[in-house]
């Protein structure tokens, strides 16, 4: 049997302590808004920086009521809903053929095109907004659907994630497919697309991460609440009078919540697709 030195044991409950400390550390903020939404809202505050904050004496869900019967949440949620969720779907779709073409497909000025995506990943946002928003303005498509969907589907970070996965692939998978006679799009999507369900699920965590808390657009190109999304009707509802910390964390909780829960569903899938994809961060 091997011996456990004690220096071995110390630097163990050394790490633990430090990592249990950093998990407190980035759980803390949305501890805190979970047990503030369930307390009264004049003692929301009165605690905080105290142990208090995070054990609520009393729990009410009065808080949850009022932002119902404050906003149309559920307007709100499902603007949120159709346009994040529509550009997971075609982002993936558009995203990997185009990733799959870069990797497998021999054609005249593949790598300068490749070359173009990647540089497209080094431009923020914020620097084509604005042309954009006259673009949009332009052709009449403000305060709709497309124009919080369509600018956002092709994603030059998703493309490189994709790529790094199919390029990683056997080509024995597609060589066997061929001989099978199937067409590239056939071996696309019965071959490639089975295989590369960690691939899908990192980019579709991450597509709907950002998307789902897209702010500077939606607030660019929205009026009213027809198509308005949560992060800026929380924005929005923050300013309402009378100010109730009790109803920002109750609204907080349940804009948060559908990332949370789409994380832990996929988060299995997520770690082998950062794994296998390359992205060591």
């Amino acid at each position: 049997m091997l011996e456990i030195k004690p220096e071995q044991i110390l630097s163990k409950i050394i790490t633990y302590v430090i990592l249990t400390f950093l998990a407190f550390l980035f759980i803390a903020p949305i501890l805190f808004m979970i047990v503030g939404s369930l307390k009264p809202d004049d003692l929301v505050l009165v605690e905080s920086g105290t142990i208090k904050a995070f054990i609520p004496e009393k729990i009410s869900f009065n808080n949850y009521q009022n932002v119902f019967a404050r906003v149309n949440f559920i307007r709100y949620f499902l603007n949120s809903f159709v346009i994040t969720s529509m550009i997971v779907i075609i982002g993936l779709l558009v995203n990997s053929m185009a990733a799959y073409a870069f990797a497998r497909m021999q054609w005249k000025g593949r790598d300068i095109l490749f070359a173009g995506v990647l540089a497209l990943m080094i431009i923020p946002f914020e620097a084509i907004a604005v042309p954009l928003f006259f673009q949009i303005t332009i052709i009449g498509l403000r305060n709709t659907y497309i124009a919080q969907i369509v600018p956002f589907i092709a994603n030059a970070f998703s493309i490189y994630l994709f790529y790094t996965f199919f390029i990683d692939l056997p080509k024995e998978l597609e060589e066997a497919a061929k001989v099978d006679g199937a067409s590239t799009l056939q071996t696309f999507f019965k071959i490639i697309v089975p295989v590369a369900k960690p691939a899908f699920a990192t980019v579709a965590i991450l597509t709907f991460l950002t998307q789902w808390g897209s702010f500077l657009w939606p607030v660019m190109i929205t009026v009213g609440e027809k198509v308005r999304p949560l992060p800026v009707a929380i924005a929005e509802f923050q300013t309402l009078p009378p100010l109730q910390w009790g109803d920002i964390m109750a609204f907080g909780v349940m804009m948060v919540a559908p990332v949370l829960i789409i994380f832990l569903i996929f988060q299995k899938w997520f770690v082998k697709g950062v794994a296998s994809s390359g992205v060591k961060g």
